[in-house]
């Protein structure tokens, strides 16, 4: 790919057009390369790096370039000087979701740094694949991407997936609701879809209770309105996983 290309990377549309994402950095390609071992797709992959990564080890095809050319197609401010162009999944490929994992839907988030430590959360429990409505931030967005740590390559991703198709696809669907009960109870854990809205205006309440969604909630004993989407979707992995 021609570095000019490279550079498009940086806004979805040409993500979407030339079907590539970016990876940057030491942490991120590595856990690439450890993807790659399960994922032939992502050994297509082509790793350009600058001359203090010249003999760095991976399996794809290598680019070596100037860092002046690395500051041009990075879309850090100070790049490393390692950086992949990677294939995107094939989103017309059928879900196939493991035995008794557990979706984590997510309506309409817009922050890239939340969707990028859910990610990183449910890769770290494992179990979950993320659902995203239309609307929702590019999850190859770089600067979700890197808050992902990785984690992108390790949890299973829809993109684009109706609210209303919930109803068929799921029997059992849970929301979080500042009403409702507890997510400690046991109950908790009898669902296989858990919903969370966007961050500033949740879920409609129409479409709560045309899912017929049970409600739940995290107590709490402060005095702010509510918990940040991350930290709400990241305490229900957790009571999920215990």
């Amino acid at each position: 790919m021609k570095l000019d290309d490279i550079k498009k990377l940086h806004q979805k549309k040409y993500r979407a057009e030339l079907g590539h994402f970016l990876v940057e950095g030491e942490h991120l390609l590595l856990e690439l390369q450890k993807a790659a071992a399960h994922d032939p797709r992502l050994l297509h992959s082509q790793l350009y790096v600058t001359g203090a990564y010249e003999h760095w080890q991976s399996p794809f095809r290598t680019h070596l370039i100037s860092e002046r050319q690395m500051a041009q197609i990075a879309d850090t401010k100070t790049p490393q000087g390692i950086l992949a162009v990677v294939p995107m999944p094939d989103a017309s490929a059928p879900a196939v979701p493991a035995a008794n994992e557990r979706a984590i839907y997510l309506h309409e988030i817009q922050d890239p740094g939340n969707l990028g430590t859910i990610l990183r959360t449910l890769a770290w429990f494992g179990g979950f694949r993320c659902l995203l409505s239309p609307g929702s931030v590019d999850p190859y967005n770089p600067k979700v991407v890197r808050a992902s740590m990785g984690a992108i390559f390790h949890t299973p991703l829809e993109l684009d997936v109706e609210l209303d198709s919930l109803r068929t696809r799921f029997a059992r669907i849970a929301c979080l609701d500042m009403q409702g009960e507890r997510v400690q109870a046991a109950s908790f854990r009898d669902f296989d879809c858990y919903l969370f809205g966007n961050e500033a205006r949740g879920v409609p309440r129409e479409q709560l209770v045309a899912l017929h969604a049970q409600p739940f909630t995290i107590a709490g004993c402060g005095s702010i309105e509510s918990l940040n989407l991350a930290t709400t979707v990241n305490m229900c992995a957790y009571e999920l996983s215990r």
